[in-house]
């Protein structure tokens, strides 16, 4: 669009272009469809900076193209890089050729991602953790592909299809959107090649993350989810019911993005019934579903439906405490804060922000959420709150 669109018209564009109407849009960011359509025609100055990052949120868009000027939008929400990045943007760009004579160690190889797996869960500062190694992994696994037979190449175009999963998770939240949607692609690409359906699921699960950030409709989402899903039988294996329920519970975070209900919590259901059946105690080593997950990401769909209350409620009766990943359970106690934070109960979002900050800071301040609420809070919360705020912000190097 053009840069110097006022700010009403390009929300209404941006509305429009999602197929939003003014009351589901308005409804998302808890206020009336009067208030949205006075705001598009200009009648209301531009929203203070919590508005505009939940309109942004909802429309799937950066906040650059929403606001027109880059420097309001870095000044409050620009995603930050970590130090690693650019040796992890030149492994990507490679095309390595192996001149390696003699066998791939293909069990050697796997276990190197599952260690790295390991480190992504247990590490309270992951991305460091993992950022250094993932330059030579990625170059051992694209070199072994083509050199392995025909009984390895499925165990190796999975291995493969997980080393961009752990990439991507790496970039996620930084200033680097087109790498993201490369990993996803080359990820689903060599899943397929696999031929294994639970390969091709987990490929579909953070392919959904990738369309999230590129504010693709959640039509393409669902129905990419749903598709794999058609490949499992949950009756067949303790992991088919897992990666089916996980499909289920994209879905349901998918509708409840664009405010629709019903739709959210009948997938919802599906993936908590999945959870349910499997064994007490499962949970998939690397994609981690199980029971905790399933409830913890009715939190998150509450805060994105707008029910703060019953989100708060439902965050009361989670054990996050027992999440066998530090990341996760950095990032559902971040979402608890958001519930918190939608209630404009600020003192205890502030101290649940401060708490994920002691399970994984490296969660925290890469959270998009935390930047913004930190910022808004260090400027417009009452004094306690904003010399918290500020205090957090100040560790974080947020402010």
């Amino acid at each position: 669009m053009n840069p110097d669109l006022p700010f009403g018209e390009r929300l209404k564009r941006l509305r429009n272009r999602e197929g939003m109407s003014r009351p589901v849009l308005a409804g998302l960011v808890g206020r009336s469809a009067e208030w949205l359509k006075r705001l598009e025609k200009g009648d209301y100055l531009m929203p203070r900076p919590s508005m505009l990052f939940a309109l942004a949120d909802r429309l799937g868009v950066e906040l650059v193209e929403l606001i027109g000027d880059p420097r309001i939008a870095g000044t409050h929400y620009g995603k930050i890089a970590h130090d690693r990045l650019p040796d992890i943007a030149r492994a990507l760009a490679s095309y390595p050729i192996s001149t390696e004579p003699g066998p791939v160690d293909v069990a050697g190889l796997v276990a190197k991602v599952g260690q790295l797996w390991d480190l992504w869960h247990g590490s309270a500062r992951h991305r460091t953790a993992v950022a250094g190694l993932l330059p030579s992994l990625l170059h051992d696994v694209r070199t072994a592909v083509p050199r392995v037979d025909d009984r390895d190449r499925r165990t190796m175009l999975a291995t493969e299809a997980q080393t961009y999963h752990l990439v991507q998770l790496f970039l996620s939240f930084q200033p680097a959107p087109e790498l993201v949607h490369l990993c996803g692609d080359r990820a689903m690409t060599a899943a397929q090649g696999t031929d294994d359906p639970l390969a091709m699921s987990a490929a579909a699960w953070y392919m959904n993350h990738v369309f999230r950030d590129a504010g693709q409709q959640h039509e393409a989402r669902v129905q990419l989810a749903l598709d794999t899903a058609g490949l499992l039988n949950p009756e067949r294996s303790d992991d088919e019911r897992a990666f089916w329920g996980l499909l289920r519970l994209a879905c349901a975070l998918s509708f409840a993005k664009v405010g629709r209900d019903g739709d959210a919590w009948r997938y919802w259901d599906d993936a908590d019934r999945a959870a349910k059946a499997l064994p007490g105690g499962y949970e998939h080593p690397w994609l981690r579903f199980g029971r905790s997950m399933v409830d913890a990401y009715a939190v998150t769909m509450l805060v994105d439906l707008m029910r703060p209350h019953e989100a708060i409620r439902q965050a009361d009766r989670l054990d996050l405490d027992g999440m066998t990943s530090q990341t996760r359970r950095s990032f559902h106690t971040i979402e608890t804060a958001r519930a918190y934070h939608q209630a404009r109960e600020h003192v205890a979002a502030v101290h649940l922000l401060a708490r994920a900050q002691q399970i994984s800071p490296e969660t925290v301040r890469f959270n998009l959420f935390t930047r913004a609420a930190i910022k808004d809070l260090s400027e417009h919360g009452g004094h306690t709150v904003r010399a918290d705020a500020q205090g957090l912000g100040r560790h974080l190097d947020l402010v």
